[in-house]
C-alpha cells in the first residue's frame, strides 16, 4: 500500500500558550490517562494515542494542537489526523517537558 508523505507543523510551546489563552486552539493531550492526571496543562482534554481515533476529536476548536510528553506521540497522532483528511492539526514541539522548560504552568493531580 502507498502511504503520502506526511509532514506536521510543529509549533513551540510559548505559541501554544498564547494560541490556547486566545481560545484559538484546543490542546489535545495523547499520554495516557494516568499521566495526564500526574501533570497536565490546564484545559488540555486527554486522548490517549493507544486509543487514539482521528474521527473522535473535539469539534469546538477550528484547529487542534496535540501534545505528549516530549512531542513523539503527539506527532504520530496528527499524522494520523492528515492521512484521515483532518489537516487542521499541530503539534507541539518537545511536549510537555519543552513546555515546563519554558517556565510555562502546569497542573498536578
Amino acid at each position: 500500500m502507498f502511504w503520502k508523505r506526511v509532514s506536521v507543523v510543529e509549533l513551540d510551546p510559548a505559541e501554544v500558550h498564547a494560541l490556547v489563552a486566545r481560545g484559538e486552539v484546543k490542546l489535545v493531550d495523547v499520554r495516557e490517562a494516568s499521566e495526564h492526571h500526574a501533570e497536565r496543562i490546564d484545559g488540555a482534554v486527554c486522548m490517549p494515542l493507544s486509543r487514539f481515533d482521528p474521527a473522535a476529536l473535539p469539534g469546538d476548536a477550528a484547529v487542534v494542537v496535540f501534545h505528549c510528553l516530549s512531542g513523539r506521540r503527539s506527532a504520530t497522532a496528527a499524522m494520523q489526523c492528515q492521512r484521515a483528511g483532518i489537516a487542521a492539526v499541530r503539534n507541539m514541539r518537545g511536549g510537555i517537558a519543552a513546555w515546563k522548560a519554558a517556565g510555562l504552568p502546569t497542573r498536578r493531580g
